[in-house]
């Protein structure tokens, strides 16, 4: 297979971001000072210096330019999963497939910071924040599926995208909360590791009883 650079971005695609980050950017801080029910559209266009208008060409409503809107480019999570060497087992090829989105989350770790406090003190939000993880879950369903010949509907690509999807979310709410500067790799390289190994050494011990033991499922996620 020949691969093939992406195309550098033209001086009107970098616009664009520019305008798309202004935007993001302006609500986010207009939110944080004024709460959501007291900011619109125009309070946030006019923040960036566009139009409203503009303001719809990047978003449909103020609540996607606070959570960010799908991005229109980018390799899909199943072409970058299965770009991982096929010998890597599964939790480390997941965490690898998602390692730019965390680098780049990082790189903005003020911006991000803000957007999860908006969140934290906006409940309205999170329900569309769980829509977009229930799509992102879909399509990393469909990747790990591929990864290992099974079927999408089967277990083992469900339970692994929860799973995943969930160590990720928790890296990221220690990452907001914990205040001691460590990068946001380290905690979800840590979570991952958590769960490729499996819960069952760092559980309590189970309550002794007569019941047949349950069987293990150590190699789950390996």
């Amino acid at each position: 297979m020949v691969e093939t650079e992406a195309a550098a971005p033209t001086r009107r695609d970098r616009k664009k971001q520019q305008t798309r980050a202004a935007l993001m950017a302006a609500a986010l801080r207009l939110v944080d000072e004024r709460g959501l029910d007291h900011v619109t559209v125009e309070d946030i266009s006019e923040a960036a210096d566009v139009s409203p208008r503009t303001f719809f060409n990047y978003f449909a409503t103020k609540d996607d330019a606070l959570l960010g809107g799908p991005l229109p480019h980018g390799p899909s999570m199943h072409d970058r999963l299965l770009a991982v060497p096929s010998g890597v087992a599964l939790v480390p090829a997941l965490l690898e497939a998602i390692s730019a989105d965390i680098a780049e989350i990082q790189d903005q770790r003020d911006f991000w910071l803000l957007r999860l406090r908006v969140i934290k003190d906006n409940p309205s939000l999170v329900s569309m924040l769980v829509a977009r993880g229930e799509c992102a879950e879909a399509e990393t369903i469909v990747a790990v599926a591929a990864r290992t010949g099974l079927p999408a509907d089967d277990l083992f690509p469900q339970l692994a995208a929860t799973l995943t999807g969930a160590a990720f979310r928790t890296a990221m709410m220690r990452w907001a909360t914990a205040g001691d500067g460590r990068d946001l790799l380290d905690l979800v390289r840590e979570a991952f590791a958590v769960l490729a190994e499996g819960l069952a050494r760092s559980a309590p011990p189970a309550p002794t009883h007569d019941a047949t033991p349950a069987p293990t499922h150590e190699k789950v996620l390996r």
